[in-house]
């Protein structure tokens, strides 16, 4: 099912860029580790890199207790948030043609504090397992101290748009000619071997080595 345009979600600018697909949606959700969530503060605007994770329809975003934007969301807050994975860079002969493939999610609504403790836990299991599937069981759950430390708001993903951008560069036709290059650079994110610290003796897990 698709998610609805609404005047939030319609961009006049690169509309054949547009999507409003539920499944490519979550699938670059699920892909990404960071989302900015822009608010406005009593002093204007601003906008927060937090970690995330989708489960079903909503979007859980962590944070401090302490932080301006979980402070002023104690009863809800207006935000947009965005999540974007840079696929490549885009070389044309031309400066106003060069460009950047990525995958881009923009989501409106309003974000609410999660109190019920049962569904903090599972919000705050499902980031965890955001960076690696089945890694809150392999590690130790929050004490009440860092519980209460810990924010955590509810966005409902309702007023979503996707925008992708993908090939070579849109070069303008007289400049095919021109003697300089002109492609794409792909940028693909390749995992590393994992780096134990200096305490540790037990083997990587079996997912970190995949």
């Amino acid at each position: 099912m698709a998610f609805t345009p609404t005047a939030r979600t319609t961009s006049l600018r690169s509309p054949e860029k547009l999507r409003y697909d539920r499944e490519l949606a979550y699938s670059i959700l699920d892909a990404a580790l960071i989302c900015h969530v822009g608010y406005q503060f009593d002093d204007g605007p601003r906008v927060l890199p937090t970690a995330y994770c989708r489960i079903d329809d909503t979007l859980y975003i962590h944070g401090s207790t302490g932080s301006r934007a979980f402070l002023s969301g104690r009863d809800g807050i207006d935000v947009c948030v965005t999540v974007t994975i840079h696929d490549g860079i885009v070389f044309s002969r031309s400066w106003f043609h060069h460009s950047v493939n990525y995958r881009c999610v923009m989501a409106h609504g309003r974000a609410e504090p999660v109190t019920d403790p049962e569904e903090r836990l599972r919000a705050l299991a499902g980031l965890v397992d955001a960076l690696a599937p089945g890694r809150s069981g392999d590690s130790r759950p929050p004490t009440a101290k860092e519980l209460a430390q810990t924010a955590v708001l509810a966005l409902p993903l309702t007023e979503v748009s996707v925008k992708v951008r993908t090939g070579g560069p849109n070069e303008d036709p007289a400049d095919t000619g021109l003697p300089y290059w002109a492609g794409e650079l792909p940028l693909p994110v390749v995992a590393g071997r994992p780096v134990p610290d200096e305490f540790c003796t037990e083997p990587a897990p079996s997912y970190l080595m995949r």
